[in-house]
């Protein structure tokens, strides 16, 4: 059984990813509304795999990717994004995220991301 983190400000989004996640035997151990209440969860559960939406409050998608790589360099990190960010998305994959998602979410999508990255 894999263990998740969702970091996003959106608590719809939140909502959608536990409800995918959970229907294919992922464990969502924690969710965070920003970036630095997604690291200390990060520094606290050690998950399997983290969701990680760019833009947010206090600190961003890409912030929080840092530090969560510098904390732990093995981190799979997926990278969620509306449309139209893909200079952030790409400076997200340089900085070591293993893949990324866009909204509106498609079950097939990210459950295929996350079954190529374990």
């Amino acid at each position: 059984m894999h263990t998740v983190i969702i970091i996003d400000d959106s608590k719809t989004s939140r909502s959608v990813l536990r409800t995918i996640l959970e229907e294919h035997d992922y464990t969502v151990v924690a969710e965070a509304e920003n970036g630095a209440e997604g690291y200390e969860k990060y520094q606290e559960y050690k998950p399997d795999f983290v969701t990680l939406d760019i833009t947010m409050p206090i600190m961003d998608g890409i912030e929080t990717l840092v530090k969560i790589k510098e904390f732990d360099p093995g981190a799979k990190v997926i990278m969620v994004t509306a449309a139209g960010q893909k200079h952030k998305m790409l400076e997200a994959i340089k900085l070591g995220a293993a893949e990324f998602v866009t909204k509106p979410f498609e079950t097939d999508q990210i459950i295929s991301i996350l079954e190529s990255i374990e």
